[in-house]
């Protein structure tokens, strides 16, 4: 492959994140603005805490957000932590979201506050932070080691969101988050661990 085709399959790989992260984030400041327009009325389809039929949140809660205050604050983080996960390719991008979205989601349904109703992309943000963090430890490769390091430089400071800190902030999306992205880690590198072996 020469240097031509290295760089058209650079900049195809860079389309694909582009589409992929950006897609999402397009799609929820949509759905933001829908929401605004219908006075909030989409915040009822976020998680309901021990109720049938907020079981359905954990499928809608990381695409809504109450206000805009609080999706930007979710947006960039988003955008930089997906992308971290996304270098590791499309396919473990959508098994760690995925992961992600149902840990953080149901453990947010068994244990949060009844009374209250749990929405954001906090969930996954976390739960990128949990899985790039503790990618290093599981795989003890030298690049994952790198990456849970710059990693904890640079969004250290978000372990404090795992614990009660302030009213009216899921902690319980972030701890599962996290929790979430750690599985998605310790299953993904076992699962390379096993290909390897048998290489």
């Amino acid at each position: 492959m020469d240097q031509d085709d290295n760089l058209t399959e650079i900049g195809r790989t860079l389309r694909t994140q582009a589409t992929i992260l950006g897609g999402f984030v397009v799609f929820i400041w949509l759905l933001e603005a829908i929401d605004w327009i219908l006075d909030g009325s989409l915040d009822q389809f976020g998680i309901l805490p021990r109720q049938a039929e907020g079981l359905w949140g954990i499928g809608f809660a990381p695409l809504l957000h109450v206000g805009v205050p609080h999706l930007a604050a979710n947006t960039i983080p988003f955008l930089i932590l997906g992308w971290f996960v996304l270098l590791r390719g499309v396919k473990t991008f959508i098994a760690v979201t995925l992961i992600t979205v149902l840990v953080s989601g149901f453990g947010t349904w068994l244990i949060a506050p009844s009374a209250s109703i749990h929405l954001g992309a906090s969930g996954l943000v976390f739960g990128y932070f949990g899985y790039l963090l503790t990618r290093g430890y599981f795989e003890r490769s030298w690049e994952a080691i790198v990456w849970s390091i710059l990693v904890t430089i640079l969004y250290g400071g978000m372990m404090i969101g795992l614990f009660p800190n302030s009213a009216g902030i899921s902690w319980q999306m972030h701890l599962f988050g996290f929790i979430g992205g750690a599985l998605a880690a310790y299953l993904l590198s076992n699962g390379r661990s096993k290909v390897d072996a048998d290489q």
